[in-house]
């Protein structure tokens, strides 16, 4: 069973896939952890904690001072009596009172998973995951919590979620609900995260544990491009395929906080959840507060297999699409074609090159509707500018759809402008806080989510365009952050839950929309990748990774962004050169081959290449289309890092490891350049693999560990494909 408890030694012992999670309650109230890591088959106490009398460890049992809350590795700390690291949470009753100690009263093991109000989370069938409940209650202040703990019988992941209930009389103010938190007896760790910026999304920063804390953050309303809601301990000398990795993985698109704790006594707790800052939330007497769900994965094969566990459970258990297991279109946006300077001709004369270039969806971005000539008006209106459509939307997508692609329209539903109608109509839409300005940001200001009049009116507005148009796909985008974060509708001691409330409003919005048009492929954006979490693609089954297209950037932010999700929910498309964002020059198969690398697309303007550049055009849509099944569907296996050094590498296999493709980049140009050797991953050892360009065959074994030689090439920013297909034993002979 996946989770068992010894009553006689009051032992949770948890089992997912290869890995094991053990805790246990001492002196009948406190639920200690234990071990998390490899999958043992028993345990028998050998990693029994050790009693220490501390100084400056204040002791909660005055005839043992061995015993004290400060050195306790405990499931989820509290505050205020005795413990001085990081609490897991914090409250505040009515009558100022801070501290907290919650005590174990019980627990519950269920089959299957239980959904989490209003949250997107991952699920599973009773056969997949077993839930345990571990129930605990500081009976002072009247709170009784519950921790979730789901586990994955055939996968190494645990999932973690905290349920507050007041079971008291008066309100309690919640100040702090983390969803994980994990005291680990031991600190020989390396942390690594992932930072950015727009147009510089997802940076990796590996970096030792040293003694105080590694915190990263987002405080800007989603989950940012500045710090992802993600952080793994890796042991020291962990690398791509081998050594122990703990990750977690925060399923939320709001402020986050991600820690790692090193205590005196070389001890780390590890933590994760809402973000305490503007993060209250008041319980009035019976009321609960459901936190969003973390997911924990560990491996024992480096980053490589961590990333794969992360893949699958996503595209099998969060990713609730139809589009989970189906093949995605290739597309073609207009925006850097032709940015807001369009008309209805001009978009149909750039779908008639698409179309016959073999793209099989065209995509209306920004400046469609209102009176949207620049990006400060008219958001909030939610109908056809007839100056740029006059005959509509309906009339172009069906023109398109008789083109043979299919249909895709952008929206920006979160935001107003200052122009518009909606603004002019309903100024007490925008979140804001009374008596101060409004602060702007990319000309528009923020819908007021947190109020469900507001949510209803954008649910109406985009309703009613994809009732009444032929659409297949929606790019969905969000491009600020909040700021002014207050509601003259909520009171006074209400206005810390606003950021939360802004999100749970987002989140009812998309539940609704995805539900009713489930029929249409959405894609989620905030210029680009700034809300790319898992929470999102519970709605969304892929992101426009960032708004930086060039290809070099982008074999850096592809390859970060595949730590946790598969290359099947990331939007790569081809731009124009010299590229927007940063004046390069690359080759057009190498920007080609990078974007395949992904949900393949295009951004240019289709017009403006030379004959032979269309026909390349075309080439890379057939060969796209070749490879797309084992792109979007296969493992995918990092080779070479663009962080540590001027090549790039990577491949994909089939699941039944019958097709692989690779790809090799070369950043700059050398003198005296050496011979690379590529070797791949996760073929058959013993298969025979035919290569498609030239009909050469190898073994599967000779690929991944003898290689192959990359030819040398005196060019900046190249690229090479290869492709390889199963043959049977004895065809290599011609029989």
């Amino acid at each position: 069973m996946p989770i068992v408890y010894d009553k006689s030694r009051k032992i949770f012992r948890l089992q997912a896939g290869d890995t094991s999670y053990i805790m246990q309650i001492v002196k009948e109230k406190y639920l200690v952890h234990l071990y998390w890591g490899r999958r043992i088959s028993s345990y028998h106490e050998s990693r029994r904690i050790i009693w220490k009398d501390r100084g400056f460890a204040p002791n909660p049992d005055t005839s043992d001072r061995t015993f004290s809350l400060d050195t306790l590795p405990q499931e989820y700390p509290q505050t205020g009596n005795g413990d001085f690291r990081n609490p897991a949470y914090g409250i505040r009753q009515e009558n100022g009172s801070r501290i907290s100690n919650l005590e174990y009263i019980g627990y519950e093991i269920s089959d299957g998973k239980p959904k989490l109000p209003g949250l997107p989370a991952s699920s599973g069938s009773k056969k997949d995951v077993q839930t345990l409940k571990v129930y605990m209650e500081d009976a002072v202040a009247g709170l009784k919590v519950c921790l979730l703990y789901s586990v994955f019988a055939s996968e190494s992941v645990i999932t973690r979620s905290v349920i507050f209930l007041n079971k008291g009389k008066k309100p309690l103010h919640l100040t702090k609900m983390l969803s994980m938190s994990v005291d680990i007896r031991e600190d020989e760790f390396d942390v690594l995260t992932l930072y950015g910026a727009h147009n510089n999304e997802r940076n990796m920063d590996r970096r030792p544990l040293s003694s105080g804390t590694v915190k990263i953050e987002s405080l800007r309303g989603t989950s940012s491009p500045h710090q992802a809601p993600f952080m793994a301990l890796l042991r020291k000398g962990a690398d791509e395929d081998q050594g122990e990795v703990f990750a977690a993985n925060f399923v939320y698109s709001g402020n986050f906080l991600a820690e790692v704790q090193v205590d005196p006594y070389r001890n780390i707790r590890f933590q994760m959840g809402m973000n305490p800052w503007n993060g209250e939330w008041k319980l009035e007497a019976g009321e609960m507060f459901q936190t969003p769900e973390v997911v924990m994965v560990y491996s024992k094969q480096g980053l490589g297999e961590m990333s794969r566990t992360f893949h699958k459970f996503y595209q099998n258990h969060l990713v609730r699409s139809p589009y989970a297991k189906k093949e995605r279109p290739i597309l073609i946006n207009n925006w850097e074609a032709t940015f807001f300077d369009f008309d209805e001709e001009k978009l149909l004369s750039l779908a008639r090159k698409a179309a016959s270039a073999g793209i099989e969806l065209f995509v209306l971005d920004d400046g469609w509707f209102g009176h949207r000539d620049a990006d400060d008006s008219s958001l909030g209106d939610w109908f056809v500018d007839k100056r740029k459509l006059p005959n509509g939307l309906k009339s172009l997508a069906e023109k398109i759809h008789d083109m043979g692609m299919q249909f895709g329209l952008w929206f920006e539903p979160e935001m107003i402008s200052q122009d518009s109608e909606l603004y002019r109509k309903h100024p007490d839409y925008v979140l804001h806080t009374e008596e101060r300005p409004y602060t702007i940001g990319r000309g528009q200001l923020v819908l007021d989510l947190s109020r469900k009049e507001v949510c209803d009116y954008v649910i109406a507005a985009v309703r009613q365009i994809l009732k009444d148009n032929p659409i297949d796909y929606v790019k969905w985008d969000m491009n600020r952050h909040l700021t002014d974060v207050g509601s003259m509708y909520f009171e006074p001691d209400r206005q810390g839950e606003i950021t939360h409330r802004y999100v749970l409003g987002l989140y009812y919005i998309m539940d609704v929309l995805t539900s009713e048009f489930s029929e249409i492929l959405f894609e989620s954006c905030s210029s680009g990748g700034g809300r790319f979490d898992p929470g999102m693609l519970y709605y969304m089954p892929q992101t426009w990774c960032s708004d930086n297209t060039d290809a070099v950037c982008r074999m850096k932010i592809q390859y970060a962004t595949s730590l946790t999700y598969p290359p099947i929910t990331m939007g790569a498309h081809v731009s124009v050169v010299p590229n927007q964002q940063t004046g390069r020059v690359s080759p057009l198969a190498t920007r080609g081959y990078v974007a395949m690398s992904g949900n393949f697309g295009y951004e240019l303007d289709l017009g403006n290449l030379t004959d032979e550049e269309l026909e390349y055009v075309k080439e890379q849509i057939q060969c796209y289309k070749m490879i797309r099944p084992v792109i979007q569907h296969g493992d995918f296996y990092r080779i070479r890092n663009p962080f540590n050094e001027n090549l790039a590498a990577w491949n994909f296999v089939s699941q039944d490891q019958k097709r692989a493709v690779a790809f090799f980049f070369e950043i700059l140009s050398q003198p005296a350049a050496p011979v690379r050797i590529l070797k791949l991953k996760g073929l058959h050892p013993d298969k025979l693999y035919r290569r498609y360009d030239n009909g050469e065959i190898y073994s599967g074994d000779e690929l991944m560990y003898c290689g192959i030689s990359i030819p040398l090439k005196k060019e900046d920013f190249r690229g090479e494909m290869y492709c390889f297909e199963e043959i049977e034993k004895g065809e290599e002979n011609g029989h």
